[in-house]
């Protein structure tokens, strides 16, 4: 789907707000919703469906969410968190079971402590023991919460959700291991990956390069093979995310090209930190200036004309 105008730009981010906004309810009134298993199903069918009609776009309407608001943070960081899960689950070739039960996991691993999460995202003081035992409990609640008060009928779902934190370290590929350690191994990488590149009241959201390769290096080596899937996924510069080309002038990521590295871009802004009157296409895979660095979203103060941006990145789809 390309976006001709801004109304359909307005319309196209009223349905991701309105998928969000309804997750945030379904997650933050669980207990009183009738039939939520079908209703996760239904959240998970209409994200599938906003990603299909452009990954390019869904992804950049998804990363300009998670990397500027705090508000509803559950809520948001569901929904990055079961969008990244859909499309590493295409690229790592996952049966369509193991598939539904990572999506429906990542939407609800948080279900034990929706209002926690929240509040903590806004919160700039040291965490109380009180907070800290809810975040340390919520993955076994938010399990028994799924199997016993909202009826949650598939067992690899539960059993992904009462173990997400669990950190598997074993140097196995990822086919190799059983279904619930790969699927915890996968949610483990998005989760840590969403939540860095998103920014709290305490604390500034990383790039999306900085944040994978956290996730990459040292200690955590044996989440390459995910982590490469996830660059391989959405690109080492995702669409939505803001870049620094080397002739300093500053960029919008649109959509990914046949490189991870090397995405189409909008520049925005001159050498000299002017805002330029039209944003200008850019394919970095087609010659200089390339790109010099990921930025951190709260280093950008633009008010940018997203529609206009999205019409480009339509644009540069038709004549690549």
């Amino acid at each position: 789907m390309s976006v001709q105008d801004e109304n359909e730009y307005e319309d196209l981010l009223g349905l991701w707000s309105d998928l969000e906004s309804g997750l945030g309810i379904l997650l933050g009134n669980s207990l009183s919703v009738q039939e939520f298993e079908q209703r996760v199903w239904q959240y998970d069918r209409w994200m599938q469906a906003l990603l299909k009609r452009d990954t390019n776009v869904g992804l950049y309407l998804l990363f300009q969410l998670a990397s500027n608001s705090s508000v509803g943070y559950s809520a948001s960081h569901s929904l990055v968190c079961a969008s990244l899960c859909h499309l590493l689950a295409a690229e790592l070739k996952l049966p369509v079971r193991e598939r539904d039960s990572l999506v429906h996991a990542a939407l609800t691993m948080n279900i034990a402590m929706t209002e926690l999460q929240d509040q903590l995202a806004l919160q700039t003081e040291k965490l109380s023991q009180a907070q800290l035992e809810g975040i340390r409990q919520h993955a076994s609640k938010g399990g028994l919460m799924l199997a016993d008060s909202l009826g949650v009928s598939d067992p690899l779902w539960i059993e992904v959700v009462s173990s997400h934190h669990e950190e598997y370290t074993e140097k196995i590929q990822l086919a190799l291991l059983p279904p619930l350690k790969r699927l915890v191994r996968i949610l483990h990488v998005v989760d840590r990956y969403a939540a860095m590149i998103s920014p709290r009241k305490s604390r500034e959201g990383r790039t999306a390069t900085e944040s994978v390769g956290t996730i990459m290096t040292g200690a955590n080596a044996y989440n390459d093979e995910v982590g490469q899937a996830l660059v391989r996924a959405v690109g080492l510069y995702p669409p939505g995310t803001y870049v620094r080309l080397e002739d300093n002038t500053l960029a919008i990521v649109m959509r990914r090209s046949a490189r991870t590295n090397q995405p189409h871009v909008a520049v925005v802004t001159g050498p000299d930190g002017q805002v330029l009157p039209q944003p200008r296409l850019h394919r970095t895979m087609n010659g200089r200036p390339a790109i010099r660095a990921s930025l951190a979203s709260a280093l950008v103060r633009l008010r940018l004309n997203h529609h206009l941006i999205l019409q480009l990145g339509a644009h540069a789809a038709q004549t690549a």
